[in-house]
């Protein structure tokens, strides 16, 4: 009779463990793809561009003291290198000058970005179509 009291206490266990398991996986929200921007996706559009950031904004970064700000501003202009068709943020010159140190370009790293400014290259003077003189 003992053996037979067991069966059915675990069989009523069993029953009662998926029951449980299956009114628990009814009511976990599904993992439907949501039209809502995620964080990666918008981290792009907010990036901030070290060579027309104010000192405010440059605060705002973390490890980014009222020197440092001031520090970022007087280096400007910053430039975007391409290294192997990737673009490679400006380390070499934040770090190379001191500007600031490693480890704080390592946490605003992936926050900024140092746009190009698009400047009109140089044009010569337009020649004078008017004939040459002396050859009359």
């Amino acid at each position: 009779m003992n053996r037979k009291l067991r069966a059915a206490f675990f069989g009523w266990m069993a029953c009662a463990f998926l029951a449980l398991a299956s009114l628990s996986m009814g009511q976990t929200p599904s993992k439907a793809p949501s039209k809502t921007p995620t964080p990666a996706s918008t981290a792009k559009a907010k990036l901030l561009d070290l060579n027309s950031a104010t000192k405010e904004e440059l605060q705002a970064l973390p490890g980014i003291s009222d020197t440092y700000s001031q520090k970022i501003i007087d280096g400007r202009p910053y430039k975007m290198k391409i290294i192997d068709g990737r673009p490679y943020k400006m380390k070499t010159d934040l770090v190379r000058k001191k500007i600031v140190p490693e480890a704080t370009y390592d946490k605003i790293a992936p926050m900024v970005i140092a746009k190009q400014t698009l400047e009109a290259p140089a044009t010569k003077a337009p020649e004078s179509k008017a004939p040459p003189t002396g050859l009359i």
